[in-house]
């Protein structure tokens, strides 16, 4: 299914705000859960936002071209963010859209607003930490 944006319009802040845009270098597993979590939470109900994963940024803004994703595992990402998904409480799961942008590939996740607020996410995906926490994002 194809995000109902223009990936340009998009990436240059023209139809999101800046609040509801992340931009993820690579792919950090740890950190996508927390702003997927945010995002669900969706604390100031603008209906969700979009993490870029494989466009960097510098003071919220990306930086361009983009450094992009391997295509090779673009897959197995998919894969960990269907597991991620479940780990956020109550089950979340975000719309995952690959893109070849400037001629790199990367991904971009819509996660909408949750329907049973508030959702929370493990602290740390390391073994033997069980701490949750109710994370929100307020601001860019």
């Amino acid at each position: 299914m194809a995000l109902a944006v223009n990936i340009d319009e998009l990436v240059n802040g023209q139809v999101i705000e800046w609040e509801r845009l992340e931009f993820k270098q690579g792919w950090n597993p740890e950190d996508v859960l927390h702003t997927m979590c945010a995002f669900a939470n969706d604390i100031n109900n603008w209906g969700g936002g979009y993490i870029i994963v494989g466009i960097a940024e510098k003071n919220g803004r990306p930086v361009l071209p983009p450094v992009g994703l391997n295509p090779n595992q673009l897959d197995r990402i998919q894969g960990e963010l269907t597991e991620l998904s479940h780990r956020i409480e109550l089950p979340y799961m975000p719309v995952i859209h690959p893109y070849v942008f400037q001629g790199k590939h990367i991904l971009v996740l819509y996660c909408p607003a949750g329907d049973v607020r508030p959702y929370s996410a493990p602290e740390s995906l390391s073994a033997g930490k069980n701490s949750r926490v109710h994370y929100i994002r307020s601001g860019s």
